[in-house]
């Protein structure tokens, strides 16, 4: 084995340790309040798929509201040391998914959080008094 092949390789840096999913997922909830958003609802997902830990779903009134949501929620996380594993909808602005890993986040446009029904999709999910926690 050429071991001097070994010693040019560079290793991925590491994440930081990050904060529970709960309170980023709760950072997620107060940011948006901060920012108008409404119906803010944090479901904790852990009971009905191991996919994710926490959906943080709210509501902004217009297309510039949607992009200062998602992107004031992304400028907390990463100053908590997550990274954004992937976002869609941001161009079309009438709901936008943030992927954590472990934390979704949905910032919705009323009509379109009114068709999708998420909540009611995931009835099971216990919600999450976000004010309370952290």
């Amino acid at each position: 084995m050429n071991t001097s092949a070994l010693s040019t390789l560079t290793l991925p840096a590491r994440r930081p340790h990050l904060t529970s999913a709960l309170h980023r997922a709760c950072l997620a909830a107060r940011t948006a309040a901060d920012n108008k958003a409404s119906d803010i609802l944090v479901l904790d997902m852990r009971p009905c798929t191991p996919l994710f830990d926490y959906f943080v779903i709210v509501t902004g009134a217009s297309r510039r509201q949607i992009h200062t949501l998602s992107e004031e929620i992304d400028s907390a996380f990463e100053a908590e040391g997550d990274t954004r594993m992937g976002i869609e909808g941001y161009e079309a602005s009438k709901w936008v998914v943030q992927d954590y890993g472990d934390v979704v986040i949905h910032v919705f446009d009323p009509d379109t959080r009114d068709y999708y029904k998420l909540e009611e999709l995931w009835a099971d999910a216990p919600r999450v008094d976000w004010e309370l926690e952290d």
